[in-house]
Formats: C-alpha cells, sequence, structure tokens
C-alpha cells in the first residue's frame, strides 16, 4: 500500500488542516496547496464539514487570525469551495472515534476508501482500525509526494 498521497488520490481534510492550508498558510502544508491548486488530488467534503468550518472561523480566536492575515471568513469559504469537491454525507462507519466532532470526517474517507488528513489525536490513535477499511489517517505533514 502507498505510503503517500500521490496524484489522483481521493483526500478527506479535517478543520485544523483546512484552516492551516486556507488560514494560516502553514509552510507545512505547501504541498498540499501546490496539489490542490494543480488539480491533482480530489478533496472530498459534505456540506456539514462546509458548515463547521464557518462555525469555526466565527471564533473570536480564529476571527482575529483572520483580520491579522487580512481574510474574511468568506475569502476562506471561497478556496474551500474552489477546491473541495461537494458529495453526500456518509453512512457512519463501522469505526467510531472518541471525538464525535471527527466522525463525519472518519466516516466520508471510510466511504470513499480516501486517505484521511488531520493532526487530531483522536484521529491519528485510530490508524490500524482505519488501515483494515483501506484508510490512512496520517499528518499531511508527511504525507504528499506530487
Amino acid at each position: 500500500m502507498q505510503t503517500q498521497v500521490q496524484a489522483g488520490d481521493r483526500v478527506v481534510l479535517d478543520t485544523n488542516i483546512v484552516l492551516d492550508l486556507l488560514v494560516f498558510k502553514d509552510a507545512a502544508t505547501q504541498p498540499l496547496q501546490q496539489a490542490l491548486q494543480a488539480g491533482a488530488l480530489d478533496w472530498l467534503a459534505t456540506a456539514p464539514m462546509r458548515d463547521e468550518l464557518q462555525r469555526v472561523l466565527a471564533y473570536p480566536q480564529i476571527a482575529r487570525r483572520l483580520a491579522f492575515y487580512q481574510l474574511s471568513a468568506e475569502d476562506v469559504l471561497a478556496g474551500f469551495d474552489r477546491h473541495a469537491r461537494l458529495v453526500a454525507s456518509a453512512a457512519k462507519a463501522p469505526v467510531t472515534c472518541s471525538d464525535t466532532d471527527d466522525q463525519i470526517f472518519i466516516d466520508l474517507a471510510v466511504a470513499h476508501q480516501a486517505w484521511l488528513l488531520s493532526k487530531d489525536q483522536a484521529v491519528l490513535c485510530m490508524q490500524k482500525r482505519l488501515l483494515a477499511l483501506s484508510v490512512r489517517a496520517q499528518s499531511a505533514m508527511n504525507t504528499i509526494a506530487m
């Protein structure tokens, strides 16, 4: 099984990765940014994932960061809309995350046998169980090979 995300792969990005990518412009997400801009990855998302991002963008600590980077929530959501392909929400996966907020990402990754890029320990501790379902859950920081 491949150990890095390759061109053409399906990916599911959790909200923290999306923030790093679209708000904080974290240097570690640069390969992911380049792959998405080139259309080399199929970023799968659902309307509830977009809704969660919109909710998080209104948090005071995030709103301050948006102002610092001279971004608006609309700018970030436009980036989401530009790069993510909205699909139907997935049925509950046969594994359950201890963080209920992360379950939608797991469900979608399992349904599409996609990479799940996350920094959340509640997700990353499930790597072996997810791998048994053909899902690689890893940090985006070390998985992009384009």
